[in-house]
């Protein structure tokens, strides 16, 4: 009756030193700790403040999460009258404990006898309906729980197993739903046979439930005092004879020191006895995360190292890794890898799989190809360090998970910024393979300009180092079009002296539309470099056309903010400003969380070398269409256009401008976007327009012929071709 979960050692604290006791056993190589749930009233032997008993048991396992790193934490038979309190409580726990929570659940005590059962199995339904997280709200009516409209999360970090513990009738409720079973030796072997039986009545292999047997003070002390050959011989066949496979012991200091000794043999004879009979070990998804995946994915061939930070549609982080921060997405596997060889990995698995492949850093993907619909996406969000490489030349390695905010707050006390945007959760690898418009570009360029040397792993799955000597060709076309030719793992970036900056935000009346954007472009284009400036106007309301400026001024000197201000000011009707001297860091700060949303946004981008009478004109039809519900403006220029066009694959550098319009619906505003032009550029990190001619709009003849050039001898299966179609 062995189903060939890994082996599982962990102890039950019972013991004022609990939490020493936890951090010891972590450090001797034990699997798992769990706090003694409390004792009743009848077998409380002292008042003892003190005693583990007299402790709240979520409480301790809090603390105990903050003194250990890797050992897995078990919540001990919560019972609670709240289930939507605990799920978050638990989730967010996971989430701090980086994903070793699992959760025990007993009868709860509010419940009369005979509804236990019921309020248990609702409980456990309440519990996984806010672990779902999603935008959508939450309802559940059942006898003892309801919700209406609850908000869902936060997502745990991993799949947190719900372990139930009980006998007689809870052993259904096992069979039906739970992830686990925890229970004494005694009950041990006709528990398992009531489980499978009903298991495999409802559909499920019994191997998807893994059995916990804790054995009290009593009986710890009894198999720790004796012979080792003894205790292992009934430890070991409890799991190869009886199908535990997390055996935990109720222990103090002394008994503690007597399991580690032993825990070395007690393995070996697992081990041995699984070889000789043929046992096949590992852990088995449960039957509704198999239930959710899609076609064309071998999910059981999924490498080790992949496995455990991989997300199905059927886990419950899954709602916070499919989407993106604007459109939703239905991916059939997200994998996470945590640096270049696991990112190796992934890509070597992805591409025997016959579905789309999408590579995604932070997630903000305005193009909405950093997530799919039954593919695979490889999430980059893991590889995310920043460190400085040489202070003086203000060199700094960027992984691509790493967010623009955290970049600013990490070379921001240096006196040093690397112009990204104009939002801090915007990932690194995105913005600096395709270009990065940012609130310092016409100070400091584009932020590929500032990229000295990529390193990337090659759709053959090599891994190679792109700068100015090393794969010179390769390094040209990362710097606009990366996204194309491989994955970046890094990048090494110059970063410029940068103290405070001013910002201001700026609201007019922008009713005479037209008129506004001549006039406010006009006043950008004749600006000093250092004034960079953003331009956003939504719907009209009643009439009205509200336009907000963003305008970064690369200076700390107040009088020579307000000097360059001042035209700006006078263009139209000021309905509010704000101006501050600020670090850079606090105008691109990260979110606390990763951003995901439910939409579909289309988008349409183009650049300009100035903002005419005429396209200001289609712009105002455009926006009082409605069919726009974002249109923006950014400046380019100054810094931008010192880079000589063929200097990198982003070959636009007579552009001032860059525009892009949001809209909800693609036939609406393609129709009226293709008035205002034809436009001599675009930017494809702002574009979702599928159609051919968007190619050319992207990359020049000259600069389109190298990248293909590049593109076949560098991805010659085109692996990477889900962002932009450049091959033939």
């Amino acid at each position: 009756m062995d189903y060939g979960h890994p082996l599982q050692l962990g102890v039950a604290l019972d013991h004022p030193e609990a939490a020493e006791l936890a951090v010891a056993a972590e450090d001797a190589g034990l699997d798992l700790v769990i706090p003694q749930a409390p004792a009743g009233p009848s077998e409380q032997e002292s008042p003892d403040p003190a005693a583990p008993g007299e402790l709240d048991p979520w409480t301790l396992l809090s603390w105990v999460a903050g003194r250990t790193e890797r050992v897995a934490l078990a919540a001990p038979a919560l019972s609670s009258p709240y289930p939507a309190v605990l799920a978050r409580a638990a989730a967010s726990l996971d989430l701090l404990s980086r994903g070793r929570l699992s959760l025990v659940l007993g009868t709860p005590e509010h419940a009369s006898s005979v509804d236990r059962l019921t309020a248990l199995e609702e409980t456990v339904d309440v519990v996984r309906g806010i672990w779902s997280a999603s935008p959508t709200g939450f309802s559940y009516r059942g006898d003892h729980h309801v919700l209406d409209g609850a908000a869902r999360g936060p997502a745990p970090a991993h799949n947190i197993a719900i372990w139930l513990a009980g006998s007689g009738e809870v052993l259904d409720l096992v069979a039906r739903t739970a992830d686990g079973w925890s229970t004494s030796p005694a009950d041990l072997r006709d528990g398992n046979a009531a489980i499978d039986s009903a298991a495999s009545a409802v559909g499920r292999d019994p191997r998807e439930i893994r059995r916990m047997v804790t054995w009290d003070r009593a009986d710890s002390t009894r198999l720790l005092t004796g012979g080792t050959a003894d205790a292992v011989a009934e430890l070991a066949a409890r799991v190869v004879e009886d199908g535990a496979a997390s055996l935990v012991l109720s222990v103090d200091a002394a008994l503690l020191a007597r399991f580690v000794a032993l825990a070395p043999e007690l393995r070996e004879a697992v081990a041995t006895e699984r070889a000789a009979r043929g046992t096949v070990v590992g852990t088995m998804r449960s039957s509704a995360v198999r239930a959710a995946r899609r076609p064309g994915i071998d999910y059981d061939g999924l490498p080790a190292a992949l496995a455990r930070e991989a997300v199905e549609p059927g886990d419950a982080p899954y709602a916070t890794v499919r989407s993106t921060y604007l459109r939703g997405g239905r991916p059939g596997l997200v994998l996470r890898p945590a640096d270049p060889d696991e990112v190796v990995e992934a890509l070597a698995f992805a591409r025997v799989q016959d579905v789309p492949l999408s590579v995604r850093s932070g997630g903000h993907g305005i193009s909405g190809r950093s997530t799919n619909d039954g593919g695979i996406v490889i999430d980059l969000s893991r590889l995310n360090r920043i460190d400085v490489l040489n202070e003086a030349t203000r060199l700094v390695r960027v992984e691509p998970g790493a967010r623009w905010g955290e970049v600013a707050a990490h070379i921001g006390p240096l006196g040093w910024a690397i112009s990204s945007g104009d939002f801090g959760g915007v990932g690194a690898g995105g913005l600096a393979t395709a270009g990065g418009i940012g609130f310092l570009g016409r100070a400091h360029g584009l932020t590929i300009d500032r990229v000295r040397a990529v390193e990337m792993v090659l759709a053959d799955g090599s891994r190679v180092r792109a700068d100015a000597e090393t794969n010179p060709d390769l390094f040209w076309a990362a710097r606009g079009a990366g996204f194309t030719m491989g994955i970046a793992t890094a990048f090494e970036i110059e970063a410029a002296p940068v103290g405070d900056v001013g910002f201001a935000q700026l609201i007019f009346d922008a009713s005479d539309t037209a008129d506004f954007l001549v006039r406010w472009a006009a006043v950008v284009q004749a600006a000093p470099r250092e004034l960079t400036s953003f331009l956003t106007i939504g719907a009209p309301r009643d009439g009205q056309v509200v336009a907000q400026t963003m305008t970064v001024i690369d200076s700390a000197d107040p009088e020579r903010i307000v000097e360059l201000l001042q035209p700006m000011a006078t263009i139209a009707p000021l309905l509010g400003q704000a101006v501050q001297v600020v670090p850079y860091q606090a105008v691109v700060q990260a979110p606390p969380a990763m951003q995901y949303s439910e939409g579909e946004p289309v988008t349409r981008s183009g650049l300009l070398a100035h903002v005419t009478p005429e396209f200001a004109a289609g712009a105002e039809r455009l926006i009082r269409s409605r069919r726009s519900f974002f249109f923006q403006i950014r400046a380019l220029g100054g810094a931008t256009a010192d880079v000589a066009p063929e200097a990198t694959a982003f070959a636009h550098r007579w552009a001032n401008f860059s525009v892009v319009a949001f809209g909800a619906n693609r036939g609406h505003l393609d129709a009226a976007w293709d008035q205002l032009g034809p436009f001599e550029g675009s930017y494809l990190s702002f574009e979702t327009d599928p159609r051919p001619e968007r190619l050319p709009e992207a990359f020049p003849p000259a600069t389109l012929a190298r990248l293909r050039e590049v593109k076949r001898r560098y991805d010659p299966d085109n692996v990477f071709r889900d962002n932009t179609p450049i091959a033939r």
